[in-house]
């Protein structure tokens, strides 16, 4: 095998077994019982998505790839499929979570059994089409990650005992201020949007979904410095935002009267904390006072459009979002396709030092307070970010072909994009392309708010 055809598989194999070991370090703090819990719609035991990162490999990779390879169990390929309509039936999601058997010893022997069949593939030169399906699966691992902190969040947090996933790694402190928010100016015009592979790298990832590049006019715009904080948006509730129908888009203002919904997701009222509030983190119940100065999360798109319009404001479009976080990427000397840092290096700008303020490696598992650094901040990680843009394909879009195509593409309707990653999203999964997506009510992820502004106003 030449030099460097080996390299590139010692090291997908290297980032493959780094993943699949992040994944597991997740689920330690969790017992077999509270990786069974289903607890909204939205979301899946933790224990179905072990089994179904393992099935992607599995179905997509191993069984088209290794040859002689023999699945682990041949329910496996129909009880954890997702939604790949192509590849046959599969269960309700809805009741992934009374799937006891087979109980988590062999889901973990079945994870033990697909990383041993991918290390045996890329002994050998695997070919171009097998490496790129790896690269998916690694991705595809790295949502789940994601998935697998916001969904354990949501039941703990239904349990009346409102537990705690894990201690924080520090205590949470008190004296943090936010910066004032400020503005920064762009004036892009006739632009380009969309990922472009960097010649410079040949391990360069993208979704079907960020392409093609495609040219975008943008008109002269203000984006906020720093996310909304909890403060800020406190004030709206003090001010009845939530009983206001003439802030709200109609939809929303059906969905919070039928929800019956007056503050974000995991808010709660307690009188013994100063501010009447406590929200529940991964770290268990904290009083709001204590968070106040953090970037609310949460949020529906219809909550983070409501208060933008009673600040006077809006929400940005993901083509000026991209624009100012590619803007900062290039600052902080980060391949578009694969940024190294939660933390940008001190040789950087000043204005792009906290671009990666805090994603999942930091271990804070909740937004931090944005710095106090000239610029934008906590443009990635922190919370993901609504903007007023429906998710569609772009000019020329193309899904994959077979039953790949059904990862991206038949979801481009009815849902609005975020960008920018959140305290949970892995360090090297998020880029200034990327493009998150969830309908317009969706709350259990970490969903927050950046204000922008036309320059003219």
């Amino acid at each position: 095998m030449p030099a460097s055809i080996e390299n590139a598989a010692l090291a997908l194999l290297a980032r493959f077994k780094a993943v699949r070991s992040a994944t597991l370090a997740l689920c330690r703090p969790l017992s077999p019982e509270d990786m069974m819990v289903q607890s909204c719609p939205e979301a899946s035991p933790v224990k179905w998505h072990l089994a179904h990162t393992s099935w992607f490999f599995e179905t997509f990779v191993l069984s088209e790839f290794l040859a002689g390879y023999t699945p682990f169990h041949p329910d496996f390929r129909w009880l954890f499929n997702s939604y790949y309509n192509s590849l046959g039936e599969m269960p309700e999601k809805k009741l992934r979570s009374s799937f006891s058997r087979p109980p988590v010893d062999l889901i973990l022997a079945y994870r033990t059994h697909v990383d041993t069949a991918i290390e045996r593939l890329l002994q050998c030169p695997a070919e171009d089409e097998a490496a790129r399906r790896i690269g998916l699966g690694i991705e595809h691992e790295q949502q789940h990650q994601e998935l697998i902190a916001t969904d354990i969040k949501h039941a703990l947090f239904t349990n009346p005992l409102h537990p705690a996933y894990i201690n924080p790694v520090e205590p949470i402190p008190a004296a943090a201020i936010a910066p004032p928010l400020d503005w920064v100016e762009f004036a892009p015009g006739l632009t380009e949007i969309g990922f472009t592979p960097d010649p410079s790298t040949t391990d360069a990832f993208a979704f079907d979904n960020e392409a093609p590049r495609h040219p975008v006019y943008i008109a002269p715009f203000r984006l906020a410095t720093r996310p909304v904080t909890c403060a800020e948006y406190l004030a709206f509730i003090d001010q009845n935002g939530y009983q206001r129908p003439e802030l709200w888009l109609s939809e929303g203002w059906t969905t919070i009267r039928s929800e019956g919904w007056q503050a974000p997701l995991y808010w709660q009222r307690d009188s013994e904390t100063k501010s009447g509030w406590s929200i529940y983190t991964l770290h268990g119940l904290i009083p709001l006072e204590d968070l106040s100065e953090t970037p609310v999360c949460h949020l529906s798109f219809f909550e983070a459009d409501a208060y933008a319009r009673w600040v006077g404001h809006r929400l940005p479009t993901e083509f000026e979002w991209e624009y100012a976080a590619s803007q900062l990427q290039a600052l902080t000397n980060n391949s578009p396709s694969q940024p190294q840092l939660p933390i940008a290096p001190l040789s950087t700008p000043s204005n792009a030092q906290s671009a990666y303020a805090n994603l999942l490696e930091t271990g804070h598992l909740h937004p931090t307070v944005a710095s106090h650094l000239p610029g934008l901040q906590q443009i990635f990680g922190d919370t993901w970010e609504w903007t007023a843009s429906p998710y569609t394909g772009y000019p020329g879009y193309a899904s994959l072909p077979g039953a790949l195509g059904e990862y991206n593409g038949k979801f481009m309707s009815s849902q609005m994009v975020l960008r920018g990653g959140s305290c949970v999203t892995p360090a090297t999964h998020i880029r200034a392309t990327y493009r998150n997506f969830f309908a317009p009510a969706t709350r259990w992820q970490f969903s927050g708010v950046r204000l922008a502004r036309d320059l003219a106003k």
